[in-house]
Order: structure tokens, then sequence, then C-alpha cells
């Protein structure tokens, strides 16, 4: 399902549990992820839910639709759902609602089983995104 503005509250509650799990280093509260989220649709996002045939939310997908291929910015399967192949196939769900079987994710160095899962559905390295970060700026220009 295609998600609105008026899915907003759970998207930023469902990312939170996201960057909680993925142990990302984002310090954003649940109505700051609510603001961002806002700003991803409205640009070149699109938020998906998946949702069970009670229609029990089972996790979400955010795609940037501006990037060839396709940018699969978020996907998360909620915490009591997983371990039961949802995540395998909301993905396939995904590809056929976007009508590709190509697109680019990123996944955090020290997220194996996200690593692990992405390598499953056939994903393969292009890259390695590295990133510097001096914790005490001062501390180190004094050196």
């Amino acid at each position: 399902m295609v998600c609105t503005e008026d899915d907003l509250d759970v998207l930023a509650v469902l990312n939170k549990q996201l960057i909680e799990d993925e142990q990302h280093d984002n310090p954003m509260n649940v109505q700051e992820l609510k603001e961002r989220m806002r700003g991803f649709l409205r640009s070149d996002y699109k938020a998906y839910l998946f949702k069970d045939q009670q229609e029990v939310i089972k996790g979400y997908a955010l795609v940037n639709h501006a990037r060839n291929p396709l940018y699969l910015r978020h996907f998360f399967i909620c915490r009591d759902s997983r371990r039961q192949g949802l995540g395998r196939m909301a993905f396939h769900l995904l590809l056929e609602q976007l009508e590709t079987d190509t697109m680019d994710v990123e996944v955090l160095s020290w997220n194996e089983r996200g690593y692990a899962f992405w390598k499953s559905l056939g994903f393969v390295e292009r890259s390695i995104y590295m990133r510097r970060k001096v914790e005490n700026r001062s501390a180190h220009l004094s050196q």
C-alpha cells in the first residue's frame, strides 16, 4: 500500500524502531522523524506499508523514485513479524509493485543480519561507503 501523509505517525514510529535495530547514530525522536518523513513524501520518495490480510501493519519501505536504479532507503519488518519469511515476501511484492528487478540498498557495516538478508536476495557489493568522524574536534586540533 502506498502511503500518504495520513500514515506519517506510524511511519515515524517504525522508522524509530529501524534506527534502534540497526544501531544507527541518528538521534532524532519520533516527532523529528515524522517531519523528516513528511519531507521525503513531498519529494521523490514514496513509502509503502506492508500489511497482512487483517490489515495489521507488518513493516514498511521507503524508496527514492528519482534514482536509477531505484534506491531503497528504508526497509523494515516489525519485530514480532520477523523470522517468518515476511521480509523476503514483502521485498518481492515491493519489486512487483515497482515493476523492477534492479534496486540499490545500503547496509551499515555492523548490521550483519541485514547484510546477510540482502545477500540472500541476490544483492552484491558495488562500493564501500566510509565516514571519518572526529569525536572531539577541539582536542584533535590542539594535538
